[in-house]
């Protein structure tokens, strides 16, 4: 089967990109002698995750417990739910612990001591055994424990003590706030700022007498362009795997590392003269609406149209995005035929790859080499 065939919307997946981004970053952090345990919350494909962990040593993190039952079952049992934790969780997690077997380890987040003492109570009345990672505020105002509360972040801490069924093991951030960066330096003092909130929870616990076996940073900026990351033991990005126009605007990526495309078709053309657009069949649902891209270039729209050999039609972009229809509009408008076809490389790829349910595999051609099914849900 070739691209021709396929129907669209689709998502198409290029093997050989992604095998040179995942080889690229496994090798960046091994020159830093820092573990990488790749965000999965992107690719939700067990595929995917098996050339991300090559060469590395197994973990991994999810965002949703669909993605953690999902990835367990496909023998992957050292897990980090990236997403702060409320005790409930506990019983959907503690049920894919007895499924996968005693191997399996889960680690949850947390910054609030409230939730630290239930938490400890939950697991202890389940009889399960959860690693705990305190979430720290290193800039992006989200969420965690803001550097420099030492009161708080022990106050996080001892709330973990008062219960058996759980084991303070480190701390964790994510430079979110990296995604707004203007170049390189700018990056690069996010990745400082990163690493430095660290390594004060870390030393702040280890005065304390406290363990703080994991030191875990996030974010592919920060990964790509850190200097120094002294006293970080993990780093956990993901979009690095597929990239998307948002990483290539800030740098992290080119557009030739773009892993992810969607084959979409021209159904028509329109608009009035001097407004005009071509219609295609890839709208809201199958792109997002996420224009994150704006903020460094405002004609990215909702997604940059390239010919189905990923040849670009120089400022060719979705402007516009009903559910099931894009406008595509630039500078001037190619001579595409109703059914031809297109690709479609993403603002934001976490959010586009969402609505699929698998992955057409291209080895750099047309020719769909495989089908890789995600999962998907919470």
């Amino acid at each position: 089967m070739n691209l021709d065939k396929l129907p669209t919307p689709s998502l198409i997946l290029d093997r050989n990109c992604l095998q040179r981004n995942t080889e690229a970053m496994t090798a960046r952090l091994k020159k830093h002698d820092v573990a990488l345990r790749p965000h999965m919350k992107t690719a939700k494909s067990i595929e995917v995750a098996r050339l991300a962990l090559a060469g590395n040593f197994g973990g991994i993190t999810v965002s949703t417990l669909e993605e953690a039952r999902y990835f367990a079952r496909n023998g992957i049992t050292d897990i980090v739910y990236g997403v702060g934790i409320v005790p409930a969780k506990l019983d959907f997690l503690a049920e894919i612990q007895g499924k996968v077997g005693e191997n399996a380890l889960f680690s949850v987040i947390l910054d609030n001591p409230g939730v630290a003492r239930d938490v400890a109570a939950r697991a202890q009345a389940l009889g399960s055994s959860f690693e705990v990672l305190i979430e720290l505020d290193c800039g992006g105002d989200r969420a965690g424990v803001p550097v420099g509360d030492a009161e708080r972040l022990l106050a996080v801490a001892a709330g973990l003590q008062q219960g058996g069924g759980v084991a303070l093991k480190g701390v964790m951030t994510h430079a979110g706030h990296s995604y707004h960066c203007h170049g390189k330096a700018e990056i690069e003092s996010v990745a400082e700022q990163e690493r430095a909130g660290l390594v004060w929870a870390a030393d702040c616990l280890g005065a304390a007498g406290l363990p703080c076996d994991v030191v875990s940073g996030g974010s592919t900026p920060t990964a790509v362009f850190a200097k120094n990351l002294d006293g970080v033991s993990e780093m956990r990005p993901g979009v690095y795997m597929f990239g998307d126009v948002m990483q290539q605007e800030i740098g992290t990526c080119s557009g030739e590392d773009i892993v992810v495309t969607v084959l979409a078709s021209v159904i028509g053309r329109g608009g009035r003269s001097g407004n005009e657009h071509i219609l295609l069949d890839a709208g809201a649902l199958a792109l997002s609406k996420d224009r994150g891209a704006d903020e460094f270039s405002p004609i990215a729209g909702f997604g940059l149209v390239f010919d189905v050999e990923n040849r670009s039609f120089q400022g060719l972009s979705v402007s516009d995005a009903h559910q099931e229809h894009g406008l595509a509009t630039g500078p001037s408008l190619p001579a595409l035929e109703i059914g031809e076809r297109v690709r479609i490389r993403p603002i934001h790829s976490c959010l586009t790859t969402a609505m699929y349910q698998r992955y057409h595999v291209v080895e750099g051609g047309r020719q769909v080499v495989a089908v890789w099914e995600r999962t998907g849900g919470w």
